[in-house]
């Protein structure tokens, strides 16, 4: 059975909850954000976790069965599921059981049933959509290998952020440099919107333009 990677230190978690999908997305030119199609079952859902990876054959959950029963609190399962749009991977006895264990949510790239009852659970799914046919559970598999999910490449390991705008996937390598990035983009961000709010109540005078624009549009006119 392959060991659990290490769970990413506290202060990393911490830090990236303070953040967003988007901010780790521009932190990192987009080149790791998951197919747009992933989105939570609910909108309000998300989640701040270590990347627990799972390989399954198209339709079959037998290895994301392997992946929740394997799994514990910190972890974020992360189930390469190529796309399948005939077959649910998961339903509501998946669901809480992966509750019950203490995960931190499951992301997977393909499709999932029982929407009302998933919806009221609060755990965070996302997925592709939904579909009422069930999986089959004959394997083969793999379990915490690398795998890609919504076209981005998953190293158990990593860190994975997920809310209503999607998933960010930040390489482990990459988690420092990104984790500061975002928080100097979310500085700006609120410094940029506090400036708005002021001209819109009158305090100030003038909009500033952003300070990157006239250097920019100078290209073209």
């Amino acid at each position: 059975m392959n060991k659990l990677p290490n769970l990413l230190p506290n202060d990393v978690i911490s830090r990236a909850k303070e953040l967003s999908s988007t901010l780790l997305a521009d932190a990192l030119n987009g080149t790791t954000t998951m197919d747009y199609n992933i989105k939570p079952v609910k909108s309000g859902m998300s989640f701040v976790g270590t990347a627990l990876t799972v390989d399954v054959a198209p339709g079959d959950n037998l290895f994301l069965h392997h992946a929740i029963y394997s799994g514990e609190s910190g972890y974020v399962i992360v189930c390469d599921g190529k796309s399948h749009t005939d077959r649910a991977y998961l339903g509501e006895l998946m669901a809480h059981s992966a509750h019950a264990i203490g995960l931190d949510g499951i992301v997977i790239d393909g499709l999932v049933r029982d929407r009302n009852e998933l919806s009221a659970l609060d755990f965070p799914i996302f997925a592709k959509g939904f579909i009422s046919s069930g999986p089959f559970k004959n394997g083969p598999g793999k379990f915490n290998v690398p795998v890609k999910c919504g076209d981005v490449q998953v190293i158990p390991g990593d860190l994975v952020v997920g809310d209503d705008d999607g998933v960010t996937v930040v390489p482990k390598d990459q988690i420092d440099l990104a984790l500061v990035k975002a928080e100097s983009k979310l500085k700006y961000e609120i410094e940029r919107i506090n400036s708005i709010n002021e001209y819109k109540s009158g305090k100030s005078a003038d909009l500033k333009k952003p300070s990157w624009l006239d250097e920019k549009i100078d290209q073209y006119i």
